[in-house]
């Protein structure tokens, strides 16, 4: 491999900024690569993706790489069905369309017919589906599109019998779901004003408001529901309960799960009414009966538990506790087919139970291993349920629940090219810094030699109260086929363990989840699944910082680091888009004490003061239409590795164009990055099986 000092990086100029933090002064000379637009940061990237795509070039492997990931890719996938207005909706993949297709159907052992395909919306694809919403009646649809990834959204409305998407048009869109009144005439939904042109894509986002959209009407003549002009922070989203006689307004702040609810009684017309304030619990509407509102909640119960508010009679002392807290960590509760349908992560896998409506456990529901299942969904008065189960070798099936008899059965199941009896997957538990024990999945061929010699792929998140739990991906098949070990770590500041668990992980406590994933890293080199040299680590967004600060504090236990689409730049991440939600996981250096915590752990800071230092082979990616974690904190970063490399590992950066930070991303885009990124594990970890797949 050659020199990086041989290597010719593309030239990125240093600039004399400095800001003054708390009477800290900090240097920034790449403070100009976070305009995105700029003919000069296009200049850069258009250069580090020749450098990079160059060096991908030389890797033969990389051909039958994206052959064997296309060749699994293509295979049948299915959405859960629901239920609406005497017909049924799911999505489909045939294999390798970039984006799923809607369907509607009478019956489910009917034909069904294509009401949707995002595919015909765009010649390359990047047309997403991002949301949709059916009235009750079931003949309309209003529907969500992103475009090229961007968190923006535009709102049509289709008719359901013809296919015709009506004139109605809504824009500015972002984190907003669609809500129709029982009388099927509009929908509630969650708008920005109109930013600036040519800031679209990094300008803040404050003062959501919400709106009610009649159909026919233009969006200039929606109707105000509800604004804060005192909480730039707060957005609204509505709910419209089943029967029809309540609006739920959930007002969150951040990211932080802590909310407030409102309600408006529809029937009434009046005034909205606070029923929850102060962001001091999570309240998440479950449904209604009558004037008896079910929520699952976070109050005096970390892992959760279901209590009954009614409406009539508001006061804390009438609430009423229907599933108390349990050992695990409640994720999701439903009131679907007169039952309460609760879902539970124990350990990191799914745990389903059904109770009567006044919590009295009927049955736990019978999954097909110790693995992921989420759906259950549906009305009060439906007779079945539908739930997706998948784990790290099951592709992801789709079964239908009978809610009286408490059958499942399978309505679809995936075929897949490959042989699951030949994988099996260990769940372990190590010992952070701290003394804190932390679960972890490894999953291998069977019969692998521990003699630390076989390529690792390590994964992590760690934040936003997110779990990570088993699920099956044809990338990590391609890796296990290759001779690959792939690991996930349950890390502090997920959800796995409950709101506890989530708090360790965040602010001051932060450093826990990078102990977390070094100690993952430490374990699986002492007892020998892999050795440093073969030992790569990965994560997206939350995860990009992950495995950047992690190679700034232990650079010598990784050999190859991918982040992709982190925040690098911790003390100006607030200062771009939504980004000034993630403070309440991160906290924000306009504090003098959080400042002194993200300055200590910031990757793009750190390489700023490791001039010379000797880093792993890293492969940056990143898209050009990221306006979630604007592509600037990448090039940043990439920037600054390129010149404190003293080693002889490469540092590339990938930019996708017409991309963003991840959903909706084509199917075609995905494998090209997937293929592109094993080829460079290959390159520099030496993957001996590569060529064998």
């Amino acid at each position: 491999m050659a020199n990086s000092s041989a290597r010719n990086y593309p030239v990125a100029r240093t600039v004399d900024v400095v800001d003054d933090y708390h009477g800290t002064p900090v240097a920034d000379p790449y403070r100009w690569l976070e305009d995105a637009d700029a003919p000069e940061t296009a200049a850069w990237v258009e250069a580090e993706n020749a450098l990079t795509f160059a060096f991908l070039d030389q890797v033969p492997e990389r051909e039958r790489i994206k052959q064997r990931l296309t060749q699994l890719w293509n295979y049948e996938r299915y959405g859960l069905p629901f239920k609406q207005g005497g017909a049924y909706f799911y999505s489909r993949n045939d294999g390798l369309q970039n984006q799923p297709v809607l369907y509607v159907t009478p019956t489910l052992d009917a034909p069904a017919r294509v009401l949707l395909d995002p595919n015909t919306l765009s010649a390359d694809g990047t047309v997403a589906l991002s949301g949709m919403d059916v009235s009750e009646d079931g003949k309309l649809m209003a529907y969500q599109l992103a475009v090229a990834g961007s968190d923006w959204n535009k709102i049509h409305v289709r008719d359901v019998a013809t296919g015709k998407d009506l004139p109605d048009v809504l824009e500015w869109i972002k984190w907003s779901g669609m809500a129709w009144t029982k009388d099927g005439k509009g929908f509630y939904y969650g708008r920005y004003d109109e930013p600036q042109p040519g800031h679209e894509l990094e300008a803040a986002n404050y003062f959501q408001k919400l709106y009610y959209h009649r159909i026919g009407s233009a969006q200039s003549d929606d109707v105000l529901v509800y604004k804060r002009d005192d909480q730039k922070e707060w957005n609204f989203s509505g709910y419209v309960s089943e029967d029809g006689h309540y609006l739920i307004i959930t007002v969150g702040k951040g990211t932080d799960h802590k909310n407030q609810v409102f309600y408006k009684d529809l029937r009434q017309g009046g005034e909205v009414v606070e029923l929850l304030t102060g962001f001091a619990s999570e309240y998440s509407f479950i449904g209604n009966l009558g004037a008896k509102f079910y929520f699952k909640t976070d109050l005096d119960a970390p892992r959760r538990r279901v209590i009954v508010i009614d409406v009539e009679r508001p006061e804390r002392e009438s609430w009423r506790e229907i599933v108390g807290q349990q050992a695990e960590t409640l994720e999701g509760a439903g009131l679907v087919g007169g039952v309460l349908v609760t879902q539970y992560l124990a350990h990191a896998h799914s745990l389903v139970k059904v109770h009567t409506v006044d919590g009295q456990l009927v049955r736990e529901v019978a999954l097909p291993g110790l693995g992921s299942a989420a759906g259950f969904a549906g009305r009060f008065d439906d007779a079945e349920t539908f739930f997706a189960y998948t784990d790290f070798v099951t592709p992801t099936g789709i079964y239908r629940y009978d809610l009286e008899r408490g059958e499942s059965t399978l309505f679809k199941a995936p075929t897949v090219d490959f042989d699951p009896a030949a994988y099996e997957t260990e769940q372990v538990f190590y010992t952070s810094k701290d003394g804190t024990r932390v679960p972890m999945f490894v999953v291998h061929k069977k019969g692998l030699r521990k003699d630390g010699s076989a390529p690792t792929l390590l994964y992590g998140y760690g934040g936003f109260n997110i779990p990570l739990t088993p699920g099956f991906s044809v990338a990590t098949l391609v890796w296990l086929e290759m001779g690959g070990v792939y690991v996930v770590a349950n890390l502090r500041g997920g959800g796995e363990y409950g709101e506890e668990w989530h708090q360790a992980g965040v602010k001051l406590n932060k450093q826990n989840v990078f102990d977390d994933f070094i100690a993952a890293a430490e374990w699986l080199v002492d007892k020998k699944y892999t050795s440093p040299g073969k030992l790569a680590i990965a994560g997206g967004s939350n995860g990009g910082l992950l495995v950047g600060a992690c190679m700034t504090q232990r650079p010598e236990l990784f050999g190859a680091v991918l982040p992709a689409v982190g925040v690098m730049d911790m003390l100006r991440y607030h200062k771009f888009t939504i980004g000034w939600a993630w403070a309440d996981d991160y906290g924000a250096s306009d504090d003098a004490e959080m400042f002194r915590t993200l300055y200590a752990y910031s990757p793009y800071h750190r390489l700023l003061a490791m001039q010379g230092a000797k880093f792993p082979a890293t492969l940056v990616t990143t898209a050009d239409h990221d306006d979630r974690v604007v592509p600037g904190h990448s090039f940043k970063f990439a920037a600054a590795l390129q010149a404190a490399q003293a080693g002889d590992a490469p540092v590339l950066i990938r930019v996708d164009v017409r991309a963003g930070h991840g959903a909706g991303k084509p199917t075609s885009k995905m494998i090209e990055t997937q293929a592109d990124v094993y080829a460079f594990l290959v390159k520099v970890l030496g993957v001996a099986d590569a060529a064998r797949i």
